[in-house]
This record gives structure tokens, sequence and C-alpha cells, in this order.
């Protein structure tokens, strides 16, 4: 079980940092994932991170904004999202996978409810 939070209202330029916490013994063997969806739109991957936290990935859009990590002695992990714009007003979520490097929502195969970022202008 996933769950995120820590979204909110927030003006351009400011900060968030979206906990994903998870339940459950094995939370340290599996791939994590953030994802953002527009309305309308199919969830697109924001961030990833393998589950020894050994390696990250990032879209182009985030890149040196979002950095992705995580606690594996808490089962939780983070997206602090920094100098946001109003194109990252979305609905968040995270993801597990036992797919390395799966860049695709097909690839994970639990969620956490959605958690919602409005960036004003």
């Amino acid at each position: 079980h996933l769950q995120a939070s820590g979204g909110g209202f927030v003006h351009a330029g400011g900060s968030l940092r979206l906990p994903c916490a998870a339940s459950g013994g094995t939370f340290r063997y599996y791939n994590l994932g953030w994802f953002r969806q527009y309305p309308g739109k199919q969830r697109e991957l924001v961030a990833l991170i393998s589950s020894r936290g050994v390696t990250t990935y990032y879209a182009d859009s985030v890149k040196d904004r979002f950095p992705i990590s995580r606690d594996n002695a808490k089962n939780t992990m983070y997206l602090q999202m920094n100098n946001l714009k109003p194109e990252d007003t979305a609905d968040y979520y995270c993801a597990a996978s036992s797919i390395y490097n799966g860049n695709i929502d097909s690839d994970y195969e639990y969620w956490g409810q959605g958690t919602e970022v409005t960036v004003s202008s």
C-alpha cells in the first residue's frame, strides 16, 4: 500500500515536498517512481529511483528541479519540487515496480492515490 501526500497550492518559483509512504516489509525491494497526470491525459513519468537508491532518472522537464530520494528505513520516498512552474500543475502519483528502470505506467504494479499540485503564475 502506497500513500502520497504533500500536494497543495504554491506560487511559481515556490517549492513542495511530496512524501510517498509505504506499508509492508518489502518496500526496499521495489523500484519507485513518481508520475503526473494532466486532465484528459495519460500519466507520464516524472522521476524514478532504483530499489537501493543508486540509480535515478528524470524527465527533461523536471531535471535539476525535482530531486527524488528514498529512505528505506522509513519506507518512504520523496519528490522535492523546486522552482515550480505553472506547467507543473497536475495530479502526482507514486508507484512501485519490480521492473528496473520502468518508464511507463504499465511497468508499475502498485499505485498510491494522487496528490494535487497547483502552481499559479
